[in-house]
């Protein structure tokens, strides 16, 4: 009787260990909460870029649950993990890595700002088949063959097609007919994409001539080099791609110091340091009017409610591409969810693959839908001015706020 008894006790305690592991609970398949991930760099050079990135992932987690969270999942919450991934490739790569290990439930993460970390955090991810959103803009991100990269910005060489057409026609319109061209940038993976196709056969398509070609590693110590070169060939435009806001300053003051303003040598910029709330801290904004910024994403008309709930949380003056852009990920992953009907890393992958969302609201131009290679299909960019202290967005037409301006020779 007591071999039997012990016997029949684990016999059961086996078949209930079983049935735990087996059979999924009504709470796994309706979880309360759905762990999503933002993975940016909040400590050293960049991290005023995942800070505005943070306020945007917040704003739509915070917009997504006071609307009823996700429905198809009897209204769970969509829960925000935040982790820093440092400020290089290396620390980008080990945070990705630690994610992955504790955060086995999560099935989303945007990120992580700079081409150079996205393409070292995308490896990881993509081997733990956890879907990826990110604005980063290099060409090589979704050139792999990966089948869990979403890049939602139009890629480096296309953003650098569709915008100097653009600046040609916004000079020659304002009298000005610019013929040559000097390009200062730094060697991130963004920039190195922006300026080759510009090398080898963009810059030619527009009738510019290349006078000055110099690339440097970030953070610059002393611009000097790099400023008396352009203005030994006194182009007619500056074509200038940092990615930290200390070596865009540095720039600037320099050629104003050599007497190479903005009515001197018209300068346009690709990508966003140039246009943070950061560089009115040092400069003035004499010093930046009619500067012109070719970006992936920007505030701009129809983003007035997203603009006064940033100013009213953060005391932020304005949208920037982190901001919309991470705020438009975590309304696309919400979709992909309710498209999905489960908490699954797969499911997601496969939704995100699959749907076709109509006009995007929150991205420049196209539809939020993704084509085989995981890019945005018909994405295109947002091209904004200093005006007044200010970044306005001049193009495209549906988000632009202001008319162009430009600052002749």
């Amino acid at each position: 009787m007591k071999l039997g008894r012990r016997k029949f006790l684990a016999s059961a305690g086996a078949t209930a260990l079983t049935a735990s592991f087996a059979a999924p609970s009504a709470w796994t398949q309706t979880p309360k909460e759905v762990e999503v991930g933002l993975l940016m760099p909040l400590s050293g050079l960049y991290a005023r870029f995942g800070a505005s990135s943070r306020q945007g992932a917040e704003m739509a987690i915070d917009r997504i649950n006071r609307e009823g969270g996700i429905k198809a999942l009897g209204g769970a919450k969509m829960k925000l993990v935040v982790l820093d991934c440092g400020d290089t490739a290396e620390k980008a790569k080990s945070a990705a890595q630690r994610m992955v290990a504790e955060y086995p439930n999560m099935v989303a993460v945007s990120g992580s700002y700079l081409s150079t970390f996205t393409l070292a955090t995308s490896e990881v991810t993509e081997r733990a088949h956890l879907p990826m959103l990110t604005l980063s803009y290099s060409d090589l991100i979704t050139d792999r063959g990966f089948k869990y990269i979403f890049q939602t910005s139009a890629t480096a060489g296309a953003q650098a097609t569709q915008s100097l057409p653009i600046i040609i026609k916004i000079a020659k319109s304002a009298g000005a007919d610019p013929k040559t061209v000097a390009i200062i940038t730094d060697n991130t993976a963004a920039s190195v994409a922006s300026v080759k196709p510009m090398r080898e056969h963009l810059l030619k398509d527009v009738g510019l001539k290349l006078v000055v070609d110099e690339t440097f590693t970030p953070p610059l110590a002393d611009a000097t080099p790099l400023v008396q070169k352009v203005r030994a060939a006194r182009p007619d435009l500056l074509f200038f791609l940092p990615t930290v806001i200390s070596d865009a300053k540095l720039v600037l003051e320099k050629m104003n110091e050599f007497g190479m303003g903005q009515g001197k040598v018209p300068t346009l910029a690709f990508g966003i340091a140039m246009f943070e709330p950061d560089m009115l801290q040092t400069m003035s904004p004499d010093l930046l009017q009619g500067m012109i910024g070719s970006i992936g994403s920007w505030g701009g008309k129809g983003h007035e409610t997203i603009a006064a709930e940033l100013k009213k949380r953060y005391n932020e003056p304005w949208v920037d591409q982190n901001v919309i852009s991470t705020y438009a990920d975590f309304i696309v992953i919400k979709d992909a969810l309710e498209k999905a009907g489960k908490a699954d890393r797969e499911a997601v992958a496969t939704a995100l693959h699959t749907m076709d969302g109509g006009p995007s609201r929150y991205y420049p131009g196209g539809r939020i839908k993704f084509d085989e290679k995981g890019r945005r299909v018909d994405a295109g960019l947002a091209i904004i001015q200093w005006q007044n202290g200010v970044p306005v967005t001049i193009y495209p037409d549906d988000l632009a706020v202001a008319k162009p301006i430009w600052a002749k020779k």
